[in-house]
């Protein structure tokens, strides 16, 4: 198993001013960070693979959809913009080192239609993932979808429509991100929908129901590290939680509050409590 913090926990956008973060996360038991996506042509790829190297780090890359890119839309020519985009997010994060991709990949969060989700919106993802699939494998990364809560997105919501996703895309290079803390809200047995995952699990982000430390809420971390113990999972363990006053990206992820005394907290003491539950792990 390999352990990651998500670095929005201190920055939007992480860049050459945050390397000095590096040896701590090290230091303290983690295998590699995972950084923000938005803009392919500001990440800085060469310059983070470099400092990952240097201490002894890998990477994973998160990222979401921005105004304006959308795979469900009905204007052919903004989903030819999303793909675009999409293949650029793709090759600048494998030159950065990463061979994962993962978030919500197919419209923005908080964008709702006021309906459910159609099934043309289903069928142009579809699309557009099973075109990403051979630029995916020429680059050797993987994306992993992320079904987020219904506050915010109406699109993908639970684990049995992932599967569906993935089983109709049918490409080896798209999986699933599943996330506690969107699950912990839309599943009725933690452990039970982990499990459903199957195959198309790439990817795991480690949450506490109220995005703080793991291990401090009611997640039901029992079922969860079993299952994880049970598909035989030895992938990423990655500690999602954001800045409590980090402007728009705390305003986004509605985190109006010091969860813990110090962010720092959810990355140290998230790291130890991973690692202790993966040790006792039972097969449930």
């Amino acid at each position: 198993m390999r352990f990651g913090i998500n670095t929005f926990l201190w920055t939007t956008v992480f860049s050459e001013q945050n390397f000095h973060l590096l040896p701590e996360i090290r230091e303290r038991g983690f295998n590699g960070v995972e950084v923000s996506l938005f803009r392919p042509l500001e990440f800085q790829a060469a310059q983070i693979r470099r400092a990952l190297k240097e201490n002894g780090l890998e990477c994973t890359v998160c990222s979401v959809l921005t105004p304006g890119l959308s795979l469900i839309s009905d204007d052919e020519q903004v989903r030819r913009e999303t793909i675009a985009h999409l293949k650029s997010c793709i090759e600048v994060s494998a030159e950065a080192g990463a061979r994962i991709i993962a978030g919500p990949l197919y419209h923005p969060v908080g964008a709702f239609s006021g309906v459910r989700r159609t099934a043309d919106e289903w069928s142009r993802v579809v699309d557009g993932y099973r075109e990403l699939g051979p630029v995916l494998a020429s680059h050797d990364v993987q994306l992993a979808v992320e079904p987020l809560n219904r506050f915010e997105t109406y699109f993908l919501n639970t684990t049995v429509d992932a599967v569906a996703l993935c089983e109709e895309v049918a490409h080896p290079n798209v999986g699933i991100l599943w996330d506690t803390f969107h699950a912990n809200i839309e599943e009725k047995h933690l452990g039970e929908a982990l499990v459903q995952t199957g195959r198309h699990l790439k990817h795991v982000h480690t949450c506490e129901n109220d995005r703080g430390t793991p291990g401090t809420g009611h997640v039901d971390w029992k079922s969860v590290f079993g299952a994880l113990e049970r598909l035989g999972y030895d992938g990423w363990l990655t500690i999602e939680s954001f800045g409590f006053a980090a402007g728009d990206l705390s305003a986004a992820a509605s985190i109006w509050r010091d969860i813990e005394k110090t962010p720092d907290e959810i990355a140290w003491n998230g790291v130890q409590f991973l690692k202790r539950n993966c040790a006792t792990a039972v097969v449930g």
